[in-house]
């Protein structure tokens, strides 16, 4: 119904039921469909391999935000490799790449509860167990009993929130761990860091990598596929094993402790992220809209 009452002309489909029902739709009306996967995972259920299966001829394009997330549509979600393109999401450079003026970033780690002198570590993520932020827990206590000065902020919402608060609260982290919940302003929020780390476990690519890089942030990452697509070792990031909370904790002692080295990672970081602007995103999907 809303096919027909919006005269719709390209079905653009995300997510386990939209792209079931919606490729459904889009064969009885026989319009292009197009499956846009986020996810990177190891397989599918059963009822969702016989929909894929099934749904596949009526699949004229499947996009994968990662090279690693293309592997997850050829293999579990079963869509011919000719159908797959990868293509990068993107970000506001000019939101996120501008010059801050000292004051503004001042003004910044004052409403995010940075004291003077702190250096200040922190995520902008889901509290979901793809993100890994049980890791970065247990490298903060590792961190702070080395560097007392360190302090981490946890920001965003999720399900996890209670068990990351008790898992804080148990190893005595106090003040020194902030879960600063959702923010809207995520550019000013980053701007407060002085290091940005990403703990995943298993990743798509996630959008606030491309902010952290657009700004030039020094950063800290496990080596989950969706952040190796887009991270390399030793120029733009360093990277570190996942699910090992002391090669986190040792990569975040080094980096407070080198802040030439941390000049160095920002000044990469700057250069990758012009990749990945928001404009050209919206050109190719404007070009693949218009082959459909």
């Amino acid at each position: 119904k809303v096919i027909d009452r919006k005269r719709i002309d390209i079905l653009h489909l995300h997510g386990y039921g939209a792209t079931t029902f919606g490729r459904m739709a889009g064969a009885m009306r026989r319009i292009p469909t197009i499956l846009h996967e986020h996810a990177n995972l190891t397989d599918t259920p059963w009822f969702q391999k016989v929909a894929d299966r099934a749904l596949e001829p009526f699949t004229d394009i499947a996009l994968a935000v990662s090279s690693s997330t293309a592997d997850f549509v050829t293999g579990p979600r079963q869509v011919p490799s000719s159908k797959v393109k990868v293509v990068y999401l993107g970000v506001p450079l000019e939101e996120f790449s501008r010059d801050r003026t000292p004051e503004e970033i001042a003004a910044a780690r004052h409403d995010l509860g940075v004291a003077p002198g702190e250096f200040a570590v922190g995520t902008v993520t889901r509290l979901h167990e793809s993100k890994g932020n049980s890791y970065l827990i247990d490298a903060a206590a590792l961190v702070v009993s080395e560097r007392p000065g360190a302090r981490f902020f946890l920001v965003g919402e999720g399900p996890l929130l209670p068990d990351l608060q008790a898992q804080a609260a148990a190893l005595g982290l106090g003040a020194r761990f902030v879960f600063a919940g959702f923010r809207r302003d995520v550019a000013a929020t980053l701007s407060a860091f002085d290091l940005s780390v990403f703990p995943s476990l298993w990743e798509g690519t996630p959008i606030t990598a491309f902010e952290a890089l657009a700004m030039g942030k020094p950063i800290v990452a496990t080596d989950a596929d969706g952040l190796l697509d887009i991270l390399t070792d030793g120029h733009d990031a360093v990277i570190v094993p996942k699910r090992d909370a002391l090669a986190l904790a040792n990569k975040i002692v080094w980096a407070m402790d080198r802040p030439s080295e941390r000049a160095h990672l920002s000044a990469a970081a700057c250069q990758t992220g012009r990749q990945y602007g928001i404009d050209a995103f919206v050109h190719k999907m404007e070009r693949l809209y218009t082959l459909l």
